[in-house]
């Protein structure tokens, strides 16, 4: 335990149980240096207390990056209780479980999550202060949703260059509370929508309600489509997943979407733009904060709104689209014979860009007359792979490039949470 612990920079991890009601729950605590740590409480069956653990911590990281990133004076922390096949009263088990908060003396605020309700919420506030998303405070469903549309407008804009969703081709994975209230958003944008969700009676509600086409649970990743939408659990996107998709874009609800970091350069060298979901999903997480402290609808509308603005900032300091590499010089086709295959665009694109578009556009024109002069010699494709090699990196990728850990530290701050 304390191996994974010093693995993904705990600062806590705290166990509680209470046989009279069946409560086992963990609290997890990655970071406090901006605040306390706030979190949902997900209430879920799962295989083990290991997968519990890991869970917990792994989704405590996330909610770290996502207060920094968002400019909140929060930390990271997440619950999870143990869902048991039979649980004789409800009410009584959140009740102890605001007990628990109540220990903690403020260090970890809570809020509702997956397998758990405003009316769950209300119950814990009946033992504890340190608690939002009540039945008074909101649902943050809706908020959530919102930030992720106006994260997909960002990333369809940086990715596509298209500044509305209107006929973008969305693939959305996962109808929960979250998922459907973002297919509502979409579907007033204009998109096309393709949902697909494992309860297949609200899969036929978005098609009736929505207009949504309806898509098998296993077919998600291998549907084209311009984005791919995650709105379930976390861990959509394996190695195996990565590599089926035919999407631009990933952006989506869900937490840790990623199985493993390491994923997100695969998606850029397949030129698949990934939003961090830190980033795009913090809408529900500025809702809860503030409104625990406070703040009036209006400033939050506008917080949640920013998420926008915050992406267009992250995809500028990532790779500016002034400096976007060519499709044909992606990691999976810089080799020489799609090279010449590409040659007279190569050097159309290396022209101009040393010399700008006139002067480019002279010695080109002036290079093809030589070339016509010449013997007809065809141009091999070791010629243009030495051209390419000895072009300095003005010609970056634009694609897709988000390991934003490190960005997280510098937007962050004083943050400590590149755990």
């Amino acid at each position: 335990m304390f191996a994974a612990m010093r693995s993904e920079r705990m600062e806590a991890l705290h166990l509680y149980s209470d046989p009279a009601t069946g409560l086992e729950a963990v609290v997890a605590i990655h970071n406090t240096k901006l605040g306390p740590a706030l979190g949902g409480c997900r209430y879920l069956a799962y295989n083990s207390l290991d997968d519990a653990l890991a869970d917990a911590m792994r989704l405590a990281r996330g909610m770290s990056y996502k207060a920094a990133l968002a400019g909140l004076e929060q930390g990271g922390g997440k619950a999870v209780i143990l869902r048991q096949p039979h649980v004789a009263d409800r009410a009584a088990l959140f009740e102890a479980f605001g007990r628990c908060i109540e220990s903690l003396r403020g260090g970890y605020i809570t809020a509702v999550d997956s397998g758990t309700s405003s009316a769950d919420m209300d119950c814990i506030a009946q033992h504890t202060a340190h608690v939002t998303s009540t039945t008074h405070a909101g649902d943050p469903s809706p908020h959530t949703a919102l930030g992720v549309l106006a994260g997909m407008r960002s990333a369809v804009n940086a990715r596509l260059g298209q500044s509305s969703l209107a006929g973008v081709r969305v693939v959305l994975q996962g109808l929960g509370n979250v998922g459907y209230a973002l297919a509502e958003l979409l579907q007033a944008e204009g998109a096309e929508l393709l949902v697909a969700d494992l309860d297949q009676g609200k899969v036929r509600l978005a098609a009736e309600e929505l207009g949504a086409q309806p898509l098998a649970p296993e077919a998600v990743y291998e549907t084209p489509c311009d984005l791919f939408a995650p709105c379930g659990l976390g861990g959509a996107i394996s190695q195996r997943s990565a590599a089926l998709l035919r999407c631009a874009v990933i952006a989506g609800a869900a937490n840790n979407q990623l199985v493993e970091p390491e994923l997100a350069e695969q998606l850029a060298a397949r030129d698949i733009l990934y939003t961090p979901d830190y980033v795009i999903n913090a809408g529900g997480l500025l809702h809860v904060a503030l409104t625990h402290r406070g703040v009036d609808a209006g400033e939050i509308a506008g917080r949640v709104k920013g998420i926008g603005e915050r992406l267009d900032s992250i995809f500028g300091r990532a790779a500016p689209r002034a400096a976007r590499r060519p499709r044909w010089l992606t990691g999976r086709q810089r080799n020489p014979l799609r090279l010449a295959r590409h040659a007279k665009a190569l050097e159309q694109h290396l022209f101009q860009r040393f010399w700008g578009a006139e002067r480019g556009a002279v010695c080109y024109s002036s290079l093809k007359r030589l070339r016509r002069r010449l013997s007809r010699i065809e141009v091999g494709s070791q010629r243009f792979r030495r051209t390419m090699l000895r072009a300095p990196e003005p010609i970056n990728a634009f694609s897709g490039r988000t390991g934003f850990a490190d960005v997280a530290e510098q937007l962050g701050g004083k943050v400590g949470c590149a755990g």
